[in-house]
């Protein structure tokens, strides 16, 4: 059997419809159920049911692609294996990083990887939440993502995780003080009352946030969702609301607002998350992905700025 033809399968059964299929590799609908059908003659056995417009996968197809996935996590082994001996980082890789990390990583990682004349960097801003399962569907070579203290991130055998550093979360507030002469048993006591503005319910952030605040004794009036952290500062800033802020923000710049450590909240030092790398599992030696990696460490301990606070 053809194993294009088997990566097909393999990309139906986790993708869902033969035109998902198309849009990932590149290829017309008609393109992949030709392949498909081409593949069927080979093994001998019906693989798709037709119903409706779409198709299903029979019984021998969810077997087949099981062993698809195996065979194309072979293949790229070995092309790992053959690279190694190369011992030179050449081809494409293709980052999936959130939003911070892109903004302040990823401009001094092709800085440090411009020696490598071979190696090219791609670049996609996707949260880690759609970038890891994507990550098995081969849509990226290396993803970029976060964890956040008390949730942690369920990575799948078949990715292996490097841990790159973690990065401070610190508390911003407007002024004045919405209750003056309160008296505060936590830092963040000073934000009640006040508006807040998070990341969209349901991710990992969100999560962290509201758990923080209501632990405190009191649920945040979150008044403005937004995914991109530099509408949180620039709320902030403008003392509109409060917002929790990682450190990794201030790479480029120093703060203009204070901020408050939270030590009496998340352990001894605070609440930090966690910065990660996840690859596909058998890449990892792979050259390319090494150098990538590297880079992205020296890059990541090249110093998180501490905050004037």
């Amino acid at each position: 059997m053809d194993v294009r033809r088997l990566r097909l399968l393999y990309e139906l059964s986790r993708r869902g419809t033969i035109a998902a299929v198309g849009r990932a590799l590149h290829l017309s609908p008609s393109g992949v159920s030709q392949q498909l059908a081409q593949l069927e003659t080979e093994a001998g056995v019906r693989l798709l049911d037709h119903v409706g417009r779409g198709v299903r996968l029979t019984e021998a197809a969810r077997m087949l692609a099981a062993h698809a996935e195996s065979v194309l996590a072979r293949l790229e082994q070995a092309e790992t294996e053959l690279a190694v001996l190369g011992q030179r980082p050449t081809g494409t890789v293709r980052i999936a990083s959130f939003q911070t990390a892109a903004l302040a990583l990823i401009p001094e990682l092709l800085v440090l990887l411009a020696r490598h004349r071979d190696l090219r960097i791609e670049l996609a801003q996707v949260e880690p939440e759609q970038a890891l399962p994507a990550l098995l569907a081969h849509d990226h070579d290396l993803v970029l993502g976060e964890e956040y203290p008390g949730a942690p991130v369920r990575i799948s055998p078949q990715l292996h995780r490097v841990d790159l550093c973690t990065d401070p979360i610190r508390l911003a507030t407007p002024a004045p003080d919405p209750n003056p002469g309160t008296d505060r048993s936590t830092v963040l006591d000073r934000s009640v009352g006040c508006a807040w503005v998070m990341e969209p319910r349901g991710t990992a952030s969100r999560r962290w946030a509201t758990t923080l605040c209501r632990s405190a004794g009191f649920e945040p009036d979150v008044r403005y969702e937004s995914d991109d952290l530099f509408v949180h500062l620039a709320l902030a800033e403008r003392g509109l609301a409060a917002a929790f802020l990682p450190d990794l923000i201030w790479r480029r710049h120093s703060p203009g607002i204070a901020l408050h450590d939270l030590h009496d909240l998340g352990g001894p030092g605070g609440p930090t998350r966690t910065i990660f790398t996840g690859v596909r599992r058998g890449s990892e030696r792979h050259p390319a992905i090494r150098a990538v990696r590297g880079a992205l460490r020296t890059a990541a301990v090249g110093g998180l700025p501490n905050p004037d606070r």
